[in-house]
């Protein structure tokens, strides 16, 4: 089976309270809409800073959540100088801590920097017609093609069908937001 690529690059997710000390008077407001039901790319961004380094203009994604995650690719963990695990969305224990700077405030975020795991979101219907299983593979071809393993698949009534994959794995298949690949159980 095909499936349609959606490439995530670095972002940031608050909750309110982070987001009304980091944004103390500032709406959040929908740029863009984003493939997965109520997400959406703001108006705001932070910079996310280590001893080591920073990097400006990480986007904030909403709504709002119920915690704070900082999503980066291994490429920005380098440059940060830090080691964050792969994990999927929410699972943050154990995670790396960064600081996050706005114009107006800087706060360290504890258990909150991963790379996002490579991930499916299917509804549940998607994931018996297609015969999911936890965890897929993909065949890539491109002409740096391959097979792309580990693939997590996650259900939720909300979701469109489409695998995520961050600007790392993009860049190293020729991967662009949109490109469909074929999909197998794990190989």
């Amino acid at each position: 089976m095909k499936i349609k690529i959606g490439v995530s690059n670095r972002h940031i997710h608050l909750t309110e309270e982070m987001f009304n000390i980091l944004f103390e008077g500032k709406e959040l407001e929908v740029v863009k809409k984003l493939s997965q039901s109520d997400d959406f790319a703001s108006n705001l961004f932070v910079t996310i800073k280590t001893s080591k380094s920073e990097i400006e203009k990480v986007r904030l994604v909403g709504p709002l959540r119920k915690y704070n995650q900082v999503e980066i690719s291994k490429t920005d963990a380098y440059k940060l100088g830090i080691n964050p695990p792969v994990r999927m969305s929410g699972d943050l224990e154990g995670s790396e801590t960064v600081t996050v700077c706005s114009d107006t405030a800087e706060i360290e975020l504890t258990n909150s920097c991963i790379i996002a795991a490579r991930h499916i979101h299917a509804t549940l219907d998607d994931y018996q017609k297609y015969n999911l299983k936890e965890v897929m593979s993909a065949i890539i071809e491109t002409e740096k093609g391959g097979v792309m393993s580990n693939i997590l698949v996650k259900t939720d009534p909300t979701y469109v069908l489409e695998l995520h994959i961050d600007t790392d794995d993009a860049n190293a298949f020729l991967l662009k937001q949109g490109d469909e690949i074929e999909i197998r159980e794990d190989l």
